[in-house]
């Protein structure tokens, strides 16, 4: 295998810049910063000016570039903030200004950010012309974030600790790329043939990178609930990166281990995933330490986790080691979630990784992408991938659920819903804010348990991730419907009995598969009353207490609050409603891989049953006459 030599990468980097910034912006030094180069001049009027000398050295370096002012350049911070708040118009609303003396950049809070970026970015430039700050613009969400504004609060505690690690990431990426070609594998780590623990090793001679790194709810031994981080082909010293495709505790909820053992590179999401994973690790901390089980990291880890996480934007390209380009796209499964394209060597070869997809538009999220620059292996998820999983279209589902509200406050009853608090909560409080405000069903209390208001509170903070109509509702027409009156979060769990025993109602709580958390104290509550109803509307992992009373059971073994064992007589009726699904049904898969442009040559099924994972393999191959294979965790398939 050729090597490509001992060429000093940043060095060349550092040459081509000082060949093309003009004398007259008085380049003072450059910088690594993650993937980004930042380059630092005592004038960068001149630059922001005239963009022409950046764009040539983008083209030829093919890297992010920063401009920043030199620190002796820059306004003190009070001057700077009196000038930006006489530049920024007061309709902007700003809440907060956090400066970053180490990076040059202030982070500015404003309930309408637009005024503050300005028509194609004019404020932006304004600030840094006129101050030698650059902005970054953070919106301030309606709805109070305790998780957002604790982070905010961390990253400028830890700014020094940030900006030392920055510089050491960017350092990694940047070094010489040893190996011209070579070989590309994919280690099955955890969620093949199975739903859960979901992880992946792409391998390259260069390059190791993770993509999730979640937890299996529901397994009955350790050893099936945590990925194979224990296979020889794994070092978590020998990584560059870890990639988190969404939230969701099945690809996120074991990531903060990877800290305790010694990783300290960066972990690359969204924005909105950033926040989202930090709230439901601490709330999968929470669950365990309440139900007396052993935790597997603790808060240290979450908070090392928060301070070495690198948010990107869909479509931004960006180098992650030597040899691999990542790109995140819209997956259409909750709030921030993201497929994975990697582009290894200089068209070498070329992964896109679904993680959970929604080929489809919903309420919430606009449908899953499916063009990209180019595409030899595809790993798609499976959930729904056997031939009876064939959802009723959205207008049925919500026909169907809202007739099943509709019944069971007409008989004075309850309803439950055990949720996801990400997705699939947002999804219902549309479709339920939009019934009662038509008068499809009765004016009643929705209850939210408290971690469903932060998530909610979440989605307020970044209303252009939401699908278009809501973003018209809430930038043109001043609606916000997360904001409705009807409804009650419930911030003290002590009124749990009241609510059972009250009026008609209906109560979103978590855990969405019954594996802890308020839904089940409330489903203890609400079980025994055959005028309630229980409606499950997202996936239930087989081994979970929810799988299992979908399949008939009706005496539930559950300890109380003090550990004694009680049976629970299941009187209440049970309605699975399955269209809310954030995953693809079988058809979505299908469509799906028939549109993908361009087609791969390759298809690995992920995230599925044993018998959905063959079956969708199988049918692929079928189809439209690919390689397509599942693997069994474990495996370890060469793809180049």
């Amino acid at each position: 295998m050729a090597t490509s030599g001992t060429v000093d990468t940043f060095g060349e980097i550092r040459r081509i810049i000082a060949r093309e910034i003009p004398a007259e912006a008085r380049l003072t030094k450059v910088e690594f910063e993650g993937p980004a180069i930042i380059i630092y001049a005592d004038n960068p009027n001149v630059l922001l000016e005239n963009s022409e000398p950046i764009k040539r050295i983008v083209r030829e370096i093919k890297k992010r570039v920063i401009i920043r002012a030199d620190p002796s350049a820059r306004k003190n911070t009070g001057e700077a903030k009196k000038i930006i708040e006489e530049i920024i118009p007061k309709d902007a609303e700003i809440t907060e200004m956090n400066f970053d003396e180490g990076t040059g950049e202030v982070t500015i809070l404003a309930k309408k950010p637009g005024l503050v970026i300005g028509k194609g970015g004019s404020t932006l430039r304004d600030i840094a012309s006129s101050t030698g700050w650059r902005s970054t613009i953070v919106r301030s969400p309606p709805l109070k974030s305790r998780i957002i504004e604790q982070s905010l609060y961390h990253l400028n505690k830890e700014r020094d600790y940030r900006l030392d690690f920055l510089r050491r990431v960017g350092r990694r990426i940047h070094r010489p790329n040893v190996y011209k070609n070579g070989w590309i594998t994919i280690s099955a780590l955890g969620g093949f043939r199975e739903v859960g623990r979901q992880a992946i090793l792409v391998q390259t001679l260069d390059s190791k990178v993770l993509i999730d790194c979640g937890v299996r709810p529901g397994a009955q031994y350790p050893f099936d609930e945590f990925p194979r981080l224990d296979l020889a082909e794994f070092d978590v010293q020998e990584l560059d990166a870890v990639i988190i495709t969404h939230a969701h505790l099945d690809h996120c909820g074991l990531a903060p281990l990877l800290f305790k053992y010694g990783y300290g590179g960066p972990v690359y999401c969204t924005k909105p995933t950033k926040s989202l994973m930090t709230l439901l690790q601490l709330d999968y901390l929470d669950v365990a330490v309440k139900e007396g089980k052993p935790t597997p990291y603790g808060l240290k880890e979450v908070k090392r986790e928060l301070l070495n996480t690198i948010t990107l934007e869909y479509g931004e390209v960006t180098d992650i080691s030597p040899d691999i380009r990542l790109t995140l796209h819209n997956a259409g499964h909750i709030l921030g979630s993201a497929m994975v394209h990697l582009h290894v060597g200089e068209g070498l070869h070329n992964i896109v990784y679904t993680g959970d997809f929604k080929y489809a538009r919903t309420r919430l999220l606009e449908p899953a992408t499916s063009s990209f620059p180019r595409a030899e292996t595809l790993i798609m998820e499976s959930t729904y991938g056997a031939p009876n999983d064939v959802v009723p279209t959205r207008e049925e589902t919500e026909r169907q659920f809202l007739d099943c509200v509709r019944a069971t406050i007409h008989r004075g009853g309850k309803v439950l819903i055990p949720i996801l608090a990400v997705g699939r909560a947002q999804e219902i409080m549309l479709v339920l804010d939009e019934a009662i405000k038509f008068g499809s069903i009765p004016q009643i209390p929705i209850y939210v348990e408290g971690m469903l208001q932060e998530v909610t509170a979440i989605h307020t903070a970044y209303p252009e991730e939401l699908a278009r109509e809501i973003k018209n509702r809430i930038f043109h027409k001043g609606e916000n419907p997360f904001l409705s009156e009807h409804f009650v979060s419930v911030d003290d769990k002590s009124a749990r009995p009241d609510i059972a025993e009250g009026a008609p109602c209906v109560i979103m709580a978590t855990s969405g598969m019954l594996t802890g958390g308020p839904a089940v104290e409330y489903f203890k509550l609400l079980a025994p009353n055959p005028n309630n109803t229980m409606i499950f509307v997202n996936y239930q992992i087989e081994g979970t207490l929810g799988r299992s009373i979908l399949r008939g059971l009706r005496e539930i073994p559950i300890s109380d609050s003090v550990g004694k064992i009680g049976v629970v007589q299941v009187k209440m009726d049970v309605k699975p409603v399955d269209g809310f699904s954030g995953h693809s049904d079988r058809k979505q898969l299908l469509r799906f891989v028939n549109n993908i442009s361009p087609r791969p040559k390759q298809v690995i099924i992920v995230h599925g049953e044993e018998s959905k994972c063959v079956g969708m393999a199988d049918s692929v191959r079928r189809f439209f006459r690919v390689d397509a294979v599942a693997p069994s965790v474990g495996d370890r398939l060469r793809v180049k």
